[in-house]
């Protein structure tokens, strides 16, 4: 038996789709705080351009990456900056959509679940959350 000890829990609603967390970037001075989905199947964190706009940054200045989905693909640029989800800060390489029609926010493995210790038990609607090098 093995047991884990999380320093942050979030309750969401079973009923909606995803699991959804609020996520705050900082970049220099600016802040922007929005909603994204926990996707443990992205590679990626990945954001929509108008959080990169609010932050003041230039969003083609980054590193171009092409992101395939099972349907699509897409141009997003990576950018490296502060991100608190659930109290837990990291600095993250997350990237930005080129087109202002992509409209999705998500947490994936590079960038976010490569620096958190996640547990989740869906059934009751919790998240759990500890920085990894927490022991």
């Amino acid at each position: 038996m093995e047991s884990i000890l999380f320093d942050e829990v979030l309750f969401y609603d079973t009923l909606k789709t995803g699991i959804t967390v609020s996520v705050i970037l900082n970049f220099g001075e600016e802040l922007v705080d929005f909603e994204a989905k926990v996707d443990t199947g992205a590679s990626f964190c990945i954001f929509e351009r108008k959080h990169a706009e609010r932050l003041d940054l230039e969003v083609e200045d980054g590193e171009e990456i092409s992101i395939s989905t099972a349907t699509n693909r897409f141009l997003a640029y990576k950018h490296e900056l502060r991100m608190t989800v659930m109290n837990i800060e990291t600095v993250s390489t997350v990237c930005f959509a080129k087109e202002e029609s992509f409209t999705r926010n998500v947490l994936g493995r590079q960038g976010w679940l490569d620096r958190v210790k996640l547990g989740l038990i869906d059934y009751e609607g919790k998240l759990f959350l500890s920085e990894y090098n927490q022991e």
